[in-house]
């Protein structure tokens, strides 16, 4: 195992450290799932800043509310004074009720008295990070999102191969456990998915049926890389619920970070959600730990292998996507499809994964090709561009000229 995790620093530090080094303007926004290392991040970057800062976390709900926030931030412009500014930091804090209101009443106060005092916030639940966000803060912010670390950053920082990442996922809080499969996937199930469900999901919207949030969880987890219908999914699930709950219930999963479901490509024309999603995970250890195999057992499985090949690709161009790097669908017709359909601005690419060789075109490559004229065809695996070279590369630069 690598010893460069201990000091290894994303490549959302230098941006975040050159906002914070402009002259006062937004409100900087950390938001992602857990454990990505938004609060490293903060830290990283806050310890090398030249201003005064001060850090606060509210992941106490029960004992943190307005007042507590009130006082942060009093505190943080003591330490201001007459220089050039201080810089706070406020960690969860859609944990605590009203804060957007409360963080909107004291950024204006401060902007009328021209005040040089900065903020960062993070979250970790998204979905009431972005609420608290449109409903008060509006043209206030800067949202900076930060998603699983990929395969660059998992191999930089830990020395892993493309097999282990392909596997294990992108959490560097567990990556130390993988020498110990099975405490390793008792850490990925207990603190990361558990707690993300209970605390960033349950605790924090409302939910009418819980039970069916967690099993449709772990069917997309069991159904990444297929299409779906909703239809087929309540079968599954063996629910008395509808399909407009559970779309919702996996619009609320995506926000956590967890599984989402991707749409049709439709070309121009207006996309209907009334069509099938393709469940696609956004961590490929959401697959695995719950599995009960090893690395060795799932790469002797060719079929599984394949799957787990395909989300990993996909899961990669899923948190591009979530960050607004680009638009992400699949596209199916009579019987033939296209793993993924990467957009950005009118450029489309058309992506195939496969993990074996090929005899002929994929016939949906062909098919797609005629009906839509995309800009560039990309085949993953097999003869194509090679697996580790896609996932080293932005998915955007699929598209460049």
């Amino acid at each position: 195992m690598s010893e460069n995790h201990k000091t290894y620093e994303r490549p959302q530090s230098v941006l975040l450290a050159r906002r914070l080094a402009e002259p006062r303007r937004f409100i900087q926004v950390l938001a992602g799932p857990r454990q990505v290392g938004k609060s490293t991040l903060v830290g990283q970057v806050l310890g090398r800043a030249d201003a005064p800062h001060r850090y606060a976390s509210a992941d106490e709900p029960a004992l943190k509310d307005t007042t507590w926030l009130e006082q942060q931030w009093t505190a943080a412009r003591a330490l201001s004074g007459e220089g050039a500014g201080a810089i706070l930091a406020l960690d969860e804090i859609q944990k605590i009720p009203g804060w957007s209101e409360t963080v909107k009443r004291l950024w204006d106060e401060d902007t009328r008295r021209r005040a040089p005092l900065k903020l960062v916030l993070l979250g970790s639940a998204p979905l009431l990070m972005a609420r608290g966000l449109s409903e008060s803060l509006a043209g206030r912010f800067e949202l900076l999102h930060l998603p699983h670390w990929s395969y660059a950053e998992m191999r930089d920082a830990f020395g892993w191969s493309l097999e282990q990442f392909v596997f294990y996922g992108g959490y560097p809080g567990a990556a130390p456990l993988v020498d110990e499969p099975r405490r390793w996937a008792r850490y990925v199930l207990d603190s990361l998915v558990e707690t993300s469900i209970a605390r960033d999901v349950l605790l924090l919207t409302r939910v009418d049926k819980p039970a069916l949030l967690r099993r449709l969880f772990e069917l997309a987890c069991s159904y990444s890389g297929q299409v779906l219908s909703y239809t087929k999914m309540l079968g599954q699930l063996q629910d008395a619920g509808n399909t407009v709950t559970l779309a919702h219930y996996l619009d609320l999963l995506a926000a956590a970070g967890m599984v989402t479901g991707l749409q049709k490509y439709a070309g121009d024309t207006a996309r209907s959600r009334a069509s099938s999603p393709k469940l696609q995970v956004l961590n490929t250890a959401l697959m695995t730990a719950g599995s009960g195999l090893t690395l060795a057992e799932a790469r002797a499985e060719p079929a599984l292998w394949g799957r787990l090949v395909e989300s990993a690709v996909g899961a990669y161009l899923a948190n591009a996507a979530a960050g607004g790097d680009c638009e992400l669908f699949y596209w199916r017709d009579r019987g033939v499809e296209v793993d993924f359909v990467l957009r950005v601005g009118r450029r489309v690419a058309a992506i195939e994964v496969k993990s074996n060789r090929l005899r002929e075109v994929p016939a949906g490559m062909a098919a797609f090709q005629a009906a839509f004229k995309p800009q560039r065809m990309v085949l993953v695996g097999a003869d194509g561009v090679a697996i580790d070279e896609f996932l080293l590369r932005p998915p955007k630069a699929w598209l460049s000229a």
